[in-house]
């Protein structure tokens, strides 16, 4: 039955799903879909009256390493947790905001992913910084169980899904079967550990100074796990160490892949452990089905490949890596009996 109060309550109450990752949050509204993705990046001015937002998201990533003293570009999220819970508030706050045209009325329900490896404390912070931030209620998933959910995997069957998550902060490997996690590993080694490793890199052999955002779009360009002759190169400006004044290099795919080599090492160590940890019923599945890579890093060049070769399964990229996470949160928002199954305490 139609009632003013009822078309109220559905207007002022939007759920949302939230990815809050740690290079990117990605706000997925029900019945709208994709509503908003930006950098998880706040800048902040100090001054001696306490700190001030500047900007978030986008604005604030264009401020990364270029700001003057008293104004600081802040990640709050890092290795897939809360790192600052104030910044972070005010975050959630802002995006809660911006997807709901800044009414203040609006309490929605939302359901955050984590990473399958947090603690009871960590968890009490994602919870409390979005009650702080305006939630009605707040619920939580693990990362790889909504990766899996968006990725379109048969998670409620009796059979083996595997799941590789590569993020900006963590790597969730894990198996999935009748709607519950047989076994999970998060390794906080993803993309920005390749960054740093990136920049330390291009430091070391070409003493050169460079960014963070610079170092990301090295790995975005030119980032290869497996790369053939002739090389990609791309040419990149930074800092002379030895001299000081600003130059520009040329450098290759085959550099890029010498730096990533030990993240990209370690994520692979990772997939053979959980191969190793799952039941011999279930390993047939997983043969059979092969084994799905979501997330930032599934968009690596030859990752795919290398992960082929070292374990002999079919690897499957899915159809949008970015955004498997918040589409399978969403997802289980739209169906509470998923809901009820798959959120953690």
């Amino acid at each position: 039955m139609y009632s003013p109060f009822n078309f109220l309550f559905g207007w002022l109450s939007n759920d949302l799903a939230i990815d809050l990752g740690t290079a990117n949050t990605v706000v997925y509204a029900k019945g709208k879909g994709i509503v908003l993705r930006e950098p998880s990046v706040v800048a902040v001015r100090q001054d001696g009256r306490g700190s001030k937002v500047l900007a978030v998201g986008q604005d604030a990533k264009q401020m990364l390493g270029k700001t003057p003293g008293n104004i600081v570009a802040i990640r709050p999220i890092r290795d897939g947790v809360i790192a600052d819970f104030e910044v972070t508030e005010a975050m959630l706050r802002y995006f809660i905001n911006k997807v709901h045209n800044r009414r203040t009325l609006v309490h929605p329900r939302i359901i955050i992913s984590v990473p399958s490896g947090i603690t009871q404390v960590e968890k009490r912070a994602v919870r409390e910084s979005a009650e702080s931030a305006g939630a009605r209620e707040v619920y939580l998933i693990e990362e790889p169980m909504a990766a899996a959910i968006g990725a379109n995997l048969p998670i409620t069957e009796p059979t083996a899904n595997m799941i590789i998550d590569i993020g900006g902060g963590t790597t969730e490997v894990a198996v999935i079967s009748l709607s519950g996690i047989v076994y999970a590993k998060s390794v906080r080694v993803a993309g920005d550990k390749m960054d740093d490793a990136i920049l330390q890199y291009i430091k070391r052999k070409h003493n050169l100074a460079i960014g963070e955002r610079t170092a990301e779009l090295i790995k975005m360009s030119i980032g290869n796990v497996d790369p053939e002759l002739p090389y990609e190169t791309m040419e990149i400006k930074g800092r002379d160490l030895v001299k000081g004044v600003p130059k520009t290099v040329l450098i290759g795919a085959d550099e890029i892949q010498q730096a990533i080599t030990e993240q990209v090492d370690i994520i692979i160590d990772a997939v053979k452990e959980a191969l190793e940890a799952t039941p011999p019923e279930l390993s047939a599945d997983i043969v059979d089905h092969g084994i799905v890579l979501t997330g930032g890093g599934a968009l690596l060049k030859n990752l795919d490949r290398r992960l082929k070769q070292e374990t002999g399964l079919p690897i499957i990229v899915a159809d949008d890596p970015l955004s498997s996470v918040v589409l399978g949160s969403g997802k289980a928002l739209d169906n509470l009996d998923i809901l009820r199954e798959v959120t953690v305490q």
